[in-house]
């Protein structure tokens, strides 16, 4: 039986998501010994790692002092946290630009034409979703303001402090406005300083965070509209890559990089920020009747524009045509029903209004750049049964 050590902090919703993918991996194709504790991501090395005679570890190195404490052990090691340390283990994880090209799109979609994001310098992935938030947006025509924060809030007048220099830097933003925050955590304090502000969310400011902890995201007030990272796939494809490793295969690359998931939407960010109600409507009809087969002609029936002026509008909010964003909310639908169903290309095609699963297949695999099984594959290889 392989012996596996799990240095994975169990007090974010992330960790527990990777413990989650440990778990369902085990009981496919174990049984393996798993030492485990609880612990937070800051924790001491434990002290039995000092004398464990085990064949493989995962874990998510915070510290130095877990760094040096793991190295020390010797066996093969999977890396699920990218950071400045020095010591490397192969890593598999999330693309983080991914993350920040999808977190642009879904502000993108409601029809903002003005951007922020809310950065934190002390770790590489943090600034990887910043970077790739603000390349999107740039490449798409559109300026994005900063505000980075780079100190741990542990005393009560830091905290009031931070909160002040939110308010200050929301104040002066153009409005509406979208704001990425790069984690929860500061979605969470955003939307604190919204509120000491007087900031109307989402109509004023609209706030999306990363990683989908569930207990930030429903505290929030108004709830927190958030991405999911997917940390089952990812506890899921380390273990496989570590059970290749503990087999006798060495990994044939440093990094393993999934696709996050897909955004839950909740209050932050659920409206149109679009200063026309004609166009405002015509997003939302898009957005709810895509699916059912809605056509531009349809669209011009329903609001009483004419063609060039719809044109003119979705080019100039979404950088793309009505036909072009029909088409795009269709798939949208169809990566999330590879996900959540087991229907075939053909169910699929028929629900979301394509012409058939060849024109789906090809349309997906051009938005997505893999076709529709390999996308199902890799989204679900966590959870399968």
């Amino acid at each position: 039986m392989k012996r596996v050590a799990l240095i994975i902090e169990t007090s974010r919703t992330y960790g527990r998501e990777l413990l989650e993918g440990v778990r369902q991996y085990v009981s496919q194709h174990g049984p393996w010994s798993i030492f485990a504790e609880i612990r937070d991501l800051e924790s001491k090395p434990p002290a039995w790692l000092r004398k464990w005679d085990g064949d493989g570890i995962l874990t998510r190195t915070a510290t130095p002092a877990i760094a040096r404490a793991v190295g020390a052990v010797g066996v093969p090691t999977i890396e699920l946290r990218a950071s400045r340390l020095p010591r490397k283990f192969p890593f598999v994880g999330i693309d983080n630009a991914a993350v920040g090209r999808l977190c642009a799109e879904h502000l993108r979609e409601r029809g903002h034409r003005h951007y922020a994001v809310y950065e934190l310098t002390t770790e590489p992935f943090f600034e990887e979703r910043s970077r790739s938030f603000v390349e999107h947006l740039e490449e798409n025509g559109f300026a994005c303001h900063h505000f980075r924060q780079s100190l741990n809030i542990e005393k009560p007048r830091e905290w009031e402090k931070q909160q002040a220099s939110l308010v200050e830097w929301l104040m002066k933003l153009p409005k509406p406005v979208g704001i990425l925050a790069c984690t929860d955590q500061l979605g969470f304090w955003l939307l604190d300083a919204c509120q000491r502000a007087r900031l109307a969310v989402p109509e004023e400011v609209a706030v999306l965070g990363v990683e989908n902890d569930e207990s930030l995201c429903s505290i929030s007030s108004p709830p927190l509209s958030s991405l999911r990272l997917g940390g089952q796939r990812v506890g899921y494809e380390a273990c496989a890559l570590l059970d290749r490793w503990m087999s006798g295969t060495a990994p044939e690359r440093d990094a393993f990089l999934l696709p996050p998931l897909t955004i839950e939407t909740r209050r932050s960010t659920d409206t149109i920020a679009v200063d026309d109600p004609w166009l405002a409507q015509a997003l939302r009809l898009v957005r709810e009747r895509a699916c059912q087969g809605l056509r531009v002609a349809d669209l011009l029936r329903e609001i009483s524009l004419s063609r060039s002026t719809l044109e003119r509008g979705f080019r100039e909010v979404l950088g793309r045509s009505p036909n072009m964003e029909i088409h795009r909310v269709k798939l949208l639908r169809v990566a999330e029903l590879l996900e959540t169903t087991d229907w075939s290309l053909d169910e699929i095609a028929a629900k979301t209004a394509l012409a058939n699963k060849h024109y789906l297949a090809t349309s997906f695999r051009k938005m997505y750049g893999m076709p529709p099984g390999e996308f199902r594959k890799q989204l679900r290889a966590a959870t399968s049964t």
